[in-house]
């Protein structure tokens, strides 16, 4: 990839780019793919996960959006690394709940929230590289049974009339699992994924969002400064990776060698159940003779 076709990858620009108005179309276009529907950025919110440290585990920005219907939207977009990342967005959605309504305020003032998680480190098990999660609730005893919201009472309690589900009103999230990705670029998730993945981007997009970002995030149009300082987080990058690869190297090692020692001792035990003396023991298994009698 020559310097003039390269692109920054999605974690810095979401942390030094996106987070400027003016550069909202990219942000715009990947939570438009993700939502099947046109969505419009009107404020970048201030917020905890707004702030610019670079010691932040994962980068995040808080925006309010309005979708083809007029309904405003919070979105959160989080890269990161901590394992448990689970309770991580569950207190991004629930902080950004509590702070759209104040005391005494209806309930129904609560936009709806989408969580989009952009994941650079393997996580559980699966086949997909995208997963979608919503609330339903389900019949206990009549298991096909799902909750509607229909009657005109229930209505006045959520925020349009149109909501006729639980998971219209309760936040959704969306993961996507980067390092998963190996797929040939055909359809406009799957282009966001390689550019996430790998910062390449087709010349001839027409996915809502990169045709922005070849614009916008173009490694050759940023200042020598803003390149160096580029280059110096993606050394950081792959210095944090190969050091958690290390570390889980040596876990695997250490777990080796303890199953070892685990096999050692429980063919001494077998072999002291049969009456072998302590002494030829420990020879053969390489155990201390005060271990061996230990067991």
């Amino acid at each position: 990839m020559t310097d003039k076709s390269r692109y920054v990858r999605f974690d810095w620009a979401i942390k030094r780019i996106l987070r400027d108005k003016a550069n909202k179309e990219v942000l715009e276009g990947l939570i438009t793919v993700l939502l099947g529907e046109q969505v419009t950025i009107t404020e970048i919110l201030e917020s905890e996960g707004n702030l610019d440290s670079r010691e932040d585990k994962g980068n995040r920005v808080d925006v309010k959006a309005k979708t083809s219907e007029g309904e405003y939207i919070l979105v959160e977009v989080q890269l990161t690394k901590e394992r448990d990342f689970f309770q991580r967005i569950l207190f991004g959605t629930a902080k950004n709940i509590t702070d759209q309504i104040s005391i005494g305020q209806d309930y129904n003032v609560i936009k709806k929230i989408y969580s989009i998680n952009i994941l650079y480190f393997e996580f559980g098990c699966g086949d997909d590289y995208a997963y979608h999660g919503v609330t339903t609730f389900r019949g206990m005893t009549k298991k096909d049974s799902v909750l509607e919201l229909k009657t005109a009472n229930e209505e006045k309690y959520i925020s349009k009339s149109r909501m006729t589900m639980p998971e219209e009103v309760f936040p959704e999230y969306f993961l996507l699992l980067v390092s998963r990705f190996n797929e040939v670029a055909k359809t406009p998730i799957e282009e966001w994924m390689e550019y996430l993945k790998d910062a390449v981007i087709k010349e001839d997009t027409q996915v809502p969002g990169l045709q922005a970002a070849r614009e916008k995030l173009a490694y050759m149009s940023m200042t020598e400064k803003e390149r160096r300082a580029y280059e110096d987080y993606m050394i950081s990058v792959h210095a944090a990776r190969d050091a958690w690869e290390t570390l889980k190297e040596e876990g695997r090692e250490e777990g080796r060698e303890e199953g070892r020692e685990e096999t050692k001792r429980e063919n001494a035990r077998r072999m002291k159940e049969d009456g072998m003396p302590a002494e030829l023991i420990a020879k053969y298994t390489g155990l201390a003779v005060e271990t061996v009698n230990s067991l």
